[in-house]
């Protein structure tokens, strides 16, 4: 069992707030548009990271980190990359990617838009965590925390942060 908090869109902002909920992870994963290195460098000094590159991230988070990750997680593959669209609107060679790939979980990032779905066609939760930073249009910042137990998705929770 692993309790994990996702974070999308730090845009370089890391705070108190995060560090919280950072501290009460087994893991966190990152959708991209990290920022800077101080975000990852902040939370890997606390717990494992798993993170992509995002479209704002430079050539030193490009560097650091892909830009998609496959990975196994309990009994559950999980695909995380930055753009990605979302159920019945995937962007350009995603939907071909889940398909060959078949994750039980697809997450992404990118539209500052908190979004959690099923998708019955290609059967895997679509995971959005949203925006956490302070750059962007979104009114609230977002992440979330979740529990994967074996092939479970437990404790879904999204956590609100007033901008």
């Amino acid at each position: 069992m692993k309790k994990i908090l996702l974070l999308s869109d730090t845009h370089g902002h890391v705070d108190d707030h995060i560090i919280k909920y950072v501290k009460e992870s087994d893991e966190v994963w990152h959708a991209g548009d990290i920022g800077t290195t101080q975000v990852t460098d902040t939370i890997s000094n606390l717990k494992p990271l798993r993170a992509v590159f995002g479209n704002i991230d430079n050539h030193e988070l490009r560097l650091s980190f892909p830009e998609e990750l496959l990975f196994e997680c309990e009994d559950m593959n999980i695909y995380i990359t930055h753009i990605g669209g979302r159920p019945g609107r995937y962007s350009k060679g995603i939907l071909e990617k889940i398909k060959s790939l078949k994750p039980k979980i697809f997450i992404c990032g990118h539209s500052h838009i908190l979004k959690i779905q099923f998708d019955k066609i290609n059967q895997l939760l679509f995971i959005n965590p949203g925006a956490i930073g302070k750059h962007g249009f979104h009114k609230v910042r977002t992440m979330v925390r979740f529990v994967v137990d074996k092939s479970d998705i437990k404790n879904m929770q999204v956590i609100e942060v007033e901008r």
